[in-house]
């Protein structure tokens, strides 16, 4: 069997894996989503779970990272109210990373056309141009840095292009870390009844989320291929 063989195989395992994955995710789909945006509901059935809570908050943060609608904020927050800041901030950082290496690989071993197809939608079109910029590193690190600017969908993007899955998974890292850690602060905080250092992070979150959005089309333009 030569590599090329494989590499179908490879491809149809992993797709029937993926309808394995879907088929249960779709159908709870709904009832994940009303879990997911109530901090209060969704850190009292962690909570119920006992030793197992870590594996499913983990678990909700890489469906959060995969499919887009479930708010990761409460997600977060959440976690640093059940956890810790630190161990909060960790659990948050290992679901998001698989969430990442899920929708990156997906893209590159199954998914390739049918992102192509998405990118060809006119709001959506701003990703495309990304994808050919020669800064591609430098764009997807501040887009995944900055708070206001979409994300999840540009680790599927990230898998059309040429970049190495292991620089692009240290980019994802470092650069989603900083806001992931002061959403976890936030939870962690209003457990311990710090409400001025709630304020205070969430002040500075919602000063920079706005920014971003003000900002989100002059930073995407500014490293597109037309501005280069």
């Amino acid at each position: 069997m030569n590599k090329a063989e494989k590499m179908i195989i490879y491809k149809i395992c992993a797709f029937l894996l993926c309808i394995l994955i879907a088929i249960p995710i779709i159908k709870y789909l709904p009832d994940i989503i009303a879990l997911t945006m109530s901090m209060e509901k969704f850190s009292s059935y962690i909570i119920s779970l006992g030793s197992l809570g870590a594996i499913v908050f983990t678990s909700f943060q890489v469906l959060q990272t995969v499919i887009a609608p479930i708010p990761g904020e409460v997600i977060q927050v959440a976690g640093g109210y059940i956890y810790g800041a630190t161990l909060g901030t960790i659990y948050s950082m290992i679901g998001l990373l698989l969430g990442g290496i899920i929708a990156f690989y997906f893209t590159r071993f199954i998914g390739a056309n049918l992102i192509e197809k998405l990118l060809q939608r006119e709001k959506l079109s701003w990703l495309s141009k990304i994808m050919h910029s020669n800064k591609f590193d430098l764009v997807i690190f501040i887009i995944f840095l900055v708070p206001g600017l979409p994300k999840d969908f540009l680790i599927y993007v990230a898998g059309l292009t040429p970049i190495k899955p292991l620089k692009f998974f240290i980019i994802l890292t470092i650069s989603r870390f900083p806001w992931t850690l002061a959403s976890v602060s936030i939870g962690s905080n209003l457990h311990y009844g710090n409400y001025t250092a709630t304020i205070v992070v969430a002040l500075i979150a919602c000063v920079a989320f706005i920014l971003g959005i003000i900002n989100k089309d002059k930073l995407i333009n500014k490293f597109t291929p037309n501005n280069n």
